[in-house]
């Protein structure tokens, strides 16, 4: 049986057997003697994006008093989930990711913990998860930003509109309708002043979603 520590992109957290290309926390969430989530589905405002594999180092999911692992099919989903770039392993991504991040929002020397404190702000609404308006057309979305629209999660790459699952991405040729953003503000404008999130291979125009 799938563990419940797979995330989309509204940020729930959710029992698949898809694993996906990124893990990543929100602080201790779960309890190890049964490897279950706890009530609440963060501990920690610091929400990070992480690779799966780091110097060899291997951990049994969910198995101790520590960090609950999650995971995402792709950076774009964590983006969309209100996750950054960890500074610990990815560090390089994340600091082009702050710098990005600056240039966007108009802002200078900012640390990791102001970044938590606005992403936290951007990404909940109460328990549940925040969801911002567009200025403008879905298409003028920079690469990488994600929307809601009828209860589902689109990507926008490539120049298209992709509609996202576990699975992958299927590119998506009809209009949608009252969409709203599911990636923060704040990350939206980091993508737009040009830090570029790792996508997953099946949004790539013909290419199918994975099974």
């Amino acid at each position: 049986m799938p563990l419940q520590n797979r995330v989309t992109p509204f940020g729930d957290i959710v029992a698949v057997p898809a694993r996906g290309m990124f893990t990543g926390n929100r602080g201790i969430i779960h309890d190890p003697n049964t490897k279950t989530l706890l009530n609440r589905r963060w501990s920690n405002p610091a929400w990070i994006t992480c690779v799966c594999e780091f110097r060899g180092r291997r951990r049994d999911v969910m198995a101790r008093q520590s960090w609950t692992e999650l995971f995402f099919l792709d950076e774009a989903t964590s983006f969309a989930a209100g996750h950054r770039p960890c500074f610990y392993c990815r560090r390089d991504d994340a600091n082009r990711f702050r710098t990005a991040w600056e240039l966007g929002n108009g802002v200078t020397g900012v640390k990791a913990t102001e970044i938590d404190r606005v992403l936290h702000a951007e990404r909940l609404d109460g328990r549940g998860k925040r969801l911002h308006s567009i200025d403008g057309a879905i298409e003028a979305l920079p690469e990488g930003a994600m929307v809601e629209a009828d209860g589902e999660s689109y990507l926008i790459a490539h120049g298209g509109v992709w509609r996202w699952s576990f699975a992958g991405y299927a590119e998506h040729d009809g209009a949608l309708h009252d969409a709203q953003l599911l990636t923060p503000p704040s990350t939206m404008r980091a993508l737009r002043a040009g830090y570029r999130p790792v996508l997953h291979p099946s949004a790539s125009p013909h290419t199918p979603p994975s099974s």
